[in-house]
């Protein structure tokens, strides 16, 4: 690439896909009508497609959680699992990710594409995790493999206050365009076509995760969840719209004159008199005559139904059933949407694995962290709403028969920081086989005179401490 003329060349990169991108976010704002608008024409718009892209990121998002498993079996290993997974959760709290996660997917649904960057701040001395526009980044990959980044391009612009407090340059215009320029092992940083740092990359890897929000088939860049709908939701807007001028029309009559050739004064309202010539014929037009609004209504919820099937999001998705369904008979009315829930967590659990280590690597570079060789993996909360109480009961099944550990059950339930639960239940437990055993000691009740209720609190506290001991062994 051309240094000296960086800008202008990331200019005419991929024009057709930020083209895309931008046709793609004023429909999502709205902007659905093609053509410019005739005089006296009416135009509906009903913004479907905000309310499809919107739920299926709920959805998406209803609930994730991160666990860090040791690879060795040590009590080392085991500990720097522990260390690692709360440095997650503490990088997590102070980034707010729940939130930024959730308007990332937002945005990867409307565009097609998005990108987390993970850089350390030098600062406060914490790693930063946060999502540029998509628009401003470019990318190249080695050959036909796209899963082989080598370089990465982002570009923003910043006013001249903003340059010259970052950077300590002066622009000339009162906005300045930057541009990183990032591979595995060099940096650089041009400000205006201006290379003004030049240096080897501190982290070791190019710190831009790109992922698609559905991939196509051999290809890098994603596909927009707006592309398959754009059609139907602009022809729900016109018929929704035609329908609505036919009902203005018939609430305000047209008079039709046969036979008459000029005409002057003639009022449409109650007790109104027409002078026509005497084979002249006068009369209201009813546009509603013949059940024509029927078929205009039926195609309305025709186009609707379409809208909802190639959405993969059925009504029952918005809370609308029109009967009683069971937790099964839910799940088949929602499967549509499941199964497009389960395509894109296949790629997110990629995409936040790999932020996850990236984050991992800069704690241990730069706070001289030692976390181990982990596994990492992201557990996702269920879909729809669960029974809890049948989840509970089935989780201690299969605890009590060895099936699942402590550590699984947990996760399935959807706690978040498992092993402070499990410290936490130890904790209980050792204390009331402590408060058992001073109970039933001479030196804890030297009268040794115990009434009926005292009795039946030690049998339910040593009946309580059983079953413990025997679930845990």
């Amino acid at each position: 690439m051309n240094k000296t003329s960086i800008i202008s060349q990331l200019n005419r990169h991929d024009i057709e896909r930020l083209r895309g991108y931008r046709e793609l976010l004023d429909f999502y704002h709205g902007r659905q009508w093609e053509g410019r608008e005739r005089r006296g024409e009416k135009r509906l718009t009903f913004n479907y497609a905000k309310v499809f892209i919107d739920k299926v990121a709920s959805y998406l998002m209803s609930g994730i959680n991160f666990a860090v498993e040791a690879v060795e079996d040590s009590e080392e290993a085991k500990a720097r699992a522990q260390r690692a997974e709360a440095a997650l959760h503490q990088v997590y709290e102070d980034n707010n990710l729940e939130q930024l996660d959730l308007e990332t997917e937002i945005d990867c649904a409307i565009l097609g594409d998005a990108c987390y960057k993970v850089s350390w701040d030098a600062e406060t001395k914490r790693v930063r995790i946060t999502a540029p526009d998509v628009q401003g980044i470019y990318a190249w990959w080695l050959g036909d493999d796209t899963s082989r980044i080598w370089r990465v391009a982002s570009k923003y612009s910043l006013t001249a206050e903003e340059t010259e407090f970052l950077y300590r340059v002066k622009p000339k215009d009162k906005k300045a365009t930057i541009v990183e320029l990032w591979t595995d092992g060099e940096f650089e940083l041009y400000l205006d076509d201006a290379l003004i740092e030049k240096k080897p990359n501190p982290y070791g890897f190019i710190p831009f995760i790109i992922y698609p929000n559905l991939r196509e088939p051999k290809k890098f860049w994603g596909i927009s969840d707006l592309s398959q709908i754009m059609e139907s939701q602009r022809e729900l807007n016109r018929a929704m719209s035609q329908l609505s001028r036919i009902l203005e029309l018939s609430g305000n009559p047209i008079a039709v004159l046969e036979n008459v050739e000029e005409s002057e004064d003639i009022a449409v309202k109650p007790g109104a008199v027409w002078t026509i010539p005497e084979d002249a014929k006068a009369y209201l037009l009813d546009l509603l005559q013949g059940g024509g609004v029927r078929l205009h209504i039926d195609y309305i919820n025709l186009l609707y139904r379409t809208l909802h099937d190639i959405a993969e999001s059925p009504r029952a998705a918005f809370g609308g059933t029109e009967r009683d369904l069971s937790g099964v008979a839910l799940e088949i009315e929602l499967n549509p949407l499941l199964q497009k829930v389960r395509r894109k967590r296949i790629i997110r659990t990629a995409v936040y694995n790999q932020r996850n280590k990236m984050l991992l690597k800069l704690m241990e570079r730069y706070r001289g962290e030692r976390f181990g060789d982990n596994r990492l993996r992201v557990i996702w909360s269920p879909i729809l709403p669960q029974d809890l109480a049948r989840l509970v009961s089935n989780e201690q099944t299969l605890v009590q028969t060895g099936i699942h550990s402590r550590r699984r059950a947990m996760d399935e339930m959807g706690i978040k920081e498992p092993e402070n639960e499990f410290k936490r239940w130890l904790e209980e437990r050792e204390a009331i086989l402590r408060m058992n055993k001073e109970l039933s000691s001479p030196r804890g009740n030297p009268l040794n005179a115990r009434s009926t209720r005292g009795r039946e609190g030690e049998r339910a506290l040593a009946t309580g401490t059983e079953g413990v001991e025997e679930s845990l062994s």
